[in-house]
C-alpha cells in the first residue's frame, strides 16, 4: 500500500488520527525514507547505484584478483586483506550511524568477502600452494572456478566472519556472502568426502550430496523465514543459493526411467506450490524451469512423433489457466481453510508474506 499525505488527511477527517498527527506522521515517514531506514531494496536509482558500486568493489577484490597480486606474496596478501576488511567494518559502522542500512549491508559484505583472501594469503605463506611453482595453475581467482578441499578452510573462515557480521550489524545483505559460501562449501566438501577426487562432484554420489546440502539450506531458510517473519528479510539469499544447489544437482542427475523423470516433475511442481505459498519467487522460477525441462523431454523423446501431444499439452495449459480462474473466484475461502491447517508460526509467515 502506498501512503501519501492525502491518505493521512483522510484518516484525520474520519477520526482515525488526531488533528495535527497527519503532519507529524508524514514528516516522520519522509525523514525515515530520506535516511533509508526500514526501506526494502527496490528498483530505484539510488539502490541500483548502491548494488552496482558494491558489486564492483567486491568483484575487484575477489573475482578479478590477478596474478600480479600473487607476486606480492602470501604475507602481503594477508595484511592487505585484513586492512580492507577493517576499513570496510569501519565504513559499515559509519553508514549505520548515518542511518543508511542498505549501503551499510553491502560494505559489510565486502568486509566478509576479504576473509577468504586473507586465509588464502596465510596458506600461501605457509607453503600450502607449493604446486603453483611446479607449473600447476592454482591461484586465488580459481576459488570461484575450481573445486578443491583446501578452499574449505577459507570457506569455514568466511562462514564465521559472516555470522559475526550478522550478529554485530543485523543487516539482511550480510546473509549474501554466508549463502554464497555455503553453496561453495557444498561443492568443495564432496572431494573431501569422496577421497579427494575432483571429478567426484560430478558423479551421482556427488550430486546426491549437493542435493542434500541444498535441501538442508532450504530448511534453514524456512526456519530463518519463520523466525524473522515480522522483520527484515534475512532468508532471501539462503533460499536463492539453497535452491540453486538443490535444483542444479537434481536436474543434472541421470535417470533412464520415465518414473524417475515423472518424480522430477512432481518435485518441481512442489517447488512451484511452495514458492507460491511462501511468496518466494525463486522457488517458483526454478520449479517452472524444471517443468519446462520435463515437458521438453516429453516433446523430444517420449512423444516425438505424436500428433496429439501438442494438442494435449495445449489442453493442459488451458486447464491450468481455468484452475487459476476458479482459484481466484474462491481464493478467500480456500486460503482461510488451508491456513487453518498450518501451525501458528507458519500461518503467520504466509500471512506476512502475502502482504509484501
Amino acid at each position: 500500500m502506498n501512503v501519501n499525505l492525502e491518505l493521512l488527511r483522510l484518516a484525520t477527517r474520519q477520526g482515525v488520527l488526531q488533528p495535527g498527527q497527519d503532519q507529524r506522521l508524514w514528516a516522520f515517514l519522509a525523514e525515515q525514507q530520506a535516511a533509508g531506514a526500514g526501506e526494502p531494496p527496490a528498483f530505484k536509482p539510488a539502490h541500483i547505484l548502491y548494488y552496482l558500486g558494491g558489486m564492483v568493489a567486491i568483484g575487484a577484490m575477489t573475482l578479478f584478483i590477478n596474478l600480479a597480486w600473487e607476486r606480492l606474496g602470501g604475507t602481503a596478501l594477508f595484511a592487505i586483506a585484513l586492512a580492507y576488511a577493517f576499513a570496510a567494518s569501519l565504513g559499515t559502522e559509519w553508514l549505520l550511524k548515518k542511518r543508511l542500512p542498505l549501503p551499510a549491508g553491502i560494505v559489510a559484505a565486502l568486509a566478509v568477502a576479504m576473509v577468504p583472501l586473507a586465509v588464502y594469503g596465510l596458506q600461501l605463506a605457509l607453503g600450502w600452494w607449493a604446486e603453483r611453482d611446479a607449473g600447476v595453475p592454482a591461484a586465488y581467482r580459481d576459488y570461484f572456478a575450481r573445486i578443491d578441499w583446501r578452499w574449505v578452510l577459507m570457506e569455514a573462515a568466511a562462514l564465521v566472519a559472516a555470522l559475526l557480521a550478522l550478529w554485530r550489524w543485523r543487516l539482511p545483505f550480510t546473509v549474501m556472502p554466508l549463502a554464497v559460501t555455503l553453496w561453495f562449501l557444498s561443492m568443495d566438501l564432496v572431494p573431501m568426502l569422496l577421497h579427494g577426487e575432483r571429478a567426484a562432484f560430478f558423479s551421482d554420489e556427488g550430486r546426491r550430496i549437493s542435493m542434500a546440502f541444498g535441501l538442508a539450506m532450504l530448511v534453514v531458510a524456512l526456519w530463518v523465514d519463520i523466525r524473522a517473519r515480522r522483520g527484515p528479510d534475512f532468508a532471501f539469499w539462503i533460499y536463492l543459493f539453497g535452491t540453486l544447489a538443490f535444483w542444479c544437482a537434481l536436474t543434472s542427475m541421470r535417470s533412464d526411467s520415465e518414473l524417475g523423470k515423472l518424480g522430477y516433475a512432481v518435485i518441481n511442481l512442489l517447488l512451484i506450490g511452495l514458492g507460491a505459498a511462501l511468496s518466494r519467487r525463486v522457488l517458483a522460477v526454478f520449479g517452472g524451469l524444471g517443468m519446462a525441462v520435463y515437458l521438453g523431454h516429453l516433446a523430444h523423446s517420449v512423444f516425438r512423433d505424436s500428433l496429439l501431444f501438442p494438442l494435449a499439452l495445449a489442453a493442459i495449459g488451458l486447464g491450468v489457466m481455468a484452475a487459476g480462474v476458479w482459484w481466484q473466484r474462491h481464493e478467500a475461502r480456500l486460503r482461510d481453510r488451508l491456513h487453518g491447517l498450518l501451525p501458528q508460526p507458519l500461518r503467520e509467515l504466509v500471512e506476512a508474506r502475502s502482504h509484501d
